[in-house]
């Protein structure tokens, strides 16, 4: 009899402890995508503020957090500060918030966005064709795409995210 007590305790502390360490490894989002198998990506494109056209690989070897969103979009606007705090969060080395318009709204309209929102460390990009958001085959804004240090998108959000959460954070500190 004890030692069916003693292994019962010893499976309960196993699985106790191995739920805890799944806990931190991958926050419980229920908008949140894992895939399995990291995706390539290829031939992703879009464009800044001058019109210059950036290509991913120009952050090779950085986690990129790739955010679709639009200036009509509220969820974008309540997203996008913890967007802004997190480009500058000393935990990570090699992070690059890529935020990316696609709402065809103009350069003006989305610096007033900026600037209403207080939004000081991202950069402005756009996708005005919607063939990023097309490649991406996007369903709602605001979609995150996480890519890591091989080009690969290994995660996305559908919706909205605090990113100023620890779980968020030290999952994403595992890719950086």
């Amino acid at each position: 009899m004890k030692l069916l007590t003693l292994k019962f305790i010893l499976i309960f502390i196993y699985l106790i402890s191995s739920t805890s360490s799944y806990a931190i490894q991958q926050p419980n989002l229920k908008n949140l995508v894992i895939h399995k198998d990291p995706l390539k990506l290829e031939k992703i494109n879009f464009k800044n503020i001058n019109n210059e056209i950036i290509n991913l690989n120009s952050f090779d070897n950085s986690l990129v957090i790739i955010n679709f969103w639009a200036t009509w979009c509220a969820p974008c606007a309540e997203e996008m500060p913890s967007l802004d705090r997190l480009q500058t969060n000393p935990v990570f080395n090699n992070l690059e918030v890529v935020p990316i318009n696609i709402g065809r709204d103009s350069i003006e309209k989305s610096k007033n966005f900026y600037k209403k929102l207080k939004i000081k460390n991202l950069k402005i990009y756009f996708d005005k064709d919607v063939e990023l958001a097309n490649k991406f085959l996007l369903r709602g804004l605001p979609t995150t795409v996480f890519i890591n240090k091989n080009g690969e998108e290994f995660a996305r959000v559908i919706g909205f995210i605090d990113f100023n959460d620890n779980k968020i954070i030290e999952w994403l500190q595992k890719y950086d």
